[in-house]
């Protein structure tokens, strides 16, 4: 969170999950200069169903909490975060459960998500931006090839 906080210029609302070191944090690098919400998640099974190992839980409602400062109750969200854990989950499946595509030491998977994210933003074209997000934030002036990206980082 204090990294956050540095680079960040103005003042912005944040939404977090229910967890508890969320709060901690927030509130220990921000104080109160942040607009806070947390949105809690209730999860649960379905009456009249069986009980099954794999299936994920159906989430049955969800709670709004504003912790501090006077922000925008309706763009109280998880969901931006929740879309990038899903592209970053479905591009590199040592995120998901159940494979044995994993990394055996944090450098390598630190690196794994290094490249993944150089060539999301730099080297792939964005259907919506029909150009990379770096082009389009005026910070590259070409796409970048994966030989490029591996020998930046």
């Amino acid at each position: 969170m204090h990294d956050l906080k540095a680079r960040v210029a103005n003042r912005v609302q944040l939404t977090t999950d229910g967890h508890v070191a969320y709060l901690r944090g927030v509130t220990d690098a921000f104080g109160s200069e942040i607009d806070y919400a947390q949105l809690q998640k209730i999860y649960g099974s379905p009456k009249g169903t069986p009980e099954t190992r794999y299936s994920p839980a159906v989430c049955m409602g969800a709670r709004k909490a504003i912790i501090s400062g006077a922000l925008d109750y309706s763009h109280v969200s998880t969901s931006y975060v929740e879309r990038q854990n899903l592209t970053m989950r479905m591009s590199m499946r040592r995120f998901t459960r159940l494979t044995n595509a994993f990394s055996k030491k944090l450098e390598n998977h630190e690196h794994a998500v290094a490249i993944h994210y150089m060539y999301y933003n730099f080297g792939r074209i964005h259907q919506t931006l029909r150009v990379t997000p770096a082009m389009k934030a005026g910070i590259s002036d070409h796409i970048w090839s994966i030989d490029e990206i591996i020998t930046l980082l």
